[in-house]
């Protein structure tokens, strides 16, 4: 007999505080399962990729209210209307658009196509999922974890967020953002562990990021909003080749 490690998966709420004639009001957004950890920068990558706020700016405080509870503080000027909500968030470690009512309602919209200079070599592409094992330690123990993680364009992981649930790992990175002024998501391209589906394209085209490389495939809807957005959608990203789906940032493929 001997001892394993196992993912660590726990419920966390979502809270946001939103001012109301002249006080805030406390409204319950969402759970999801989840790896504790980095709960301020998930509950904040959230709110921005499901197209709840449309800046960090917008957000005045993020506080911990126990240890399966976030609650974010809206600026006095920021329009919150949780009728128009169309279902009351509830996201699992497998799916986070489960229980949408429409596809009209998945499709959060993004106002503009992407801007961005960002290029990259196919040669420094195929390097990438090597790095990604390097760097991902709880994987590496467990074996169970998704990983999304931000590179340059020469191959360099500059930052990375692993969560038992593949949309959590994307809001913890995209949440990470907002306390860097390092790392621009126009200037980074963005790699998934895992399959790219819509609902990952979607938050990835909402937070502004010009190139999307996953281990896994794409799905057709995620090949559309590509398209769409005209983002560079890369998959089966392996050291020896890759398919390219949609897109032209990649030279020498």
């Amino acid at each position: 007999m001997c001892e394993d490690s196992v993912s660590v998966e726990e419920p966390l709420e979502f809270k946001v505080e939103h001012w109301v004639a002249d006080s805030y009001q406390l409204y319950s957004l969402a759970v999801t399962m989840r790896t504790p950890g980095d709960d301020a920068d998930l509950a904040c990558g959230f709110l921005l990729s499901e197209g709840i706020i449309s800046g960090f700016c917008q957000i005045d405080e993020v506080r911990s209210d126990g240890p399966n509870t976030i609650t974010v503080r809206l600026a006095e000027d920021v329009y919150f209307d949780p009728e128009s909500l169309l279902r009351h968030f509830y996201t699992t470690s497998s799916c986070g658009v489960c229980g949408k009512t429409s596809l009209a309602a998945v499709k959060v919209h993004v106002d503009k196509k992407l801007v961005s200079n960002f290029f990259i070599s196919a040669d420094v592409l195929k390097v990438l999922p090597t790095r990604l094992q390097q760097h991902q330690s709880e994987f590496q123990k467990t074996g169970g974890l998704h990983a999304s993680a931000l590179f340059n364009v020469d191959g360099q992981i500059q930052a990375l967020r692993e969560d038992v649930g593949r949309h959590n790992a994307l809001d913890k990175l995209i949440g990470s953002l907002r306390n860097t002024k390092i790392y621009e998501p126009q200037d980074c391209g963005l790699l998934l562990s895992g399959r790219a589906s819509f609902e990952l394209m979607q938050k990835s085209a909402i937070a502004g990021f010009p190139l999307i490389a996953s281990i896994g495939p794409p799905s057709s809807l995620a090949i559309d909003l590509a398209q769409e957005q005209d983002m560079t959608l890369i998959g089966f990203l392996r050291p020896n080749g890759f398919n390219v789906y949609h897109g032209s940032r990649v030279s020498g493929n």
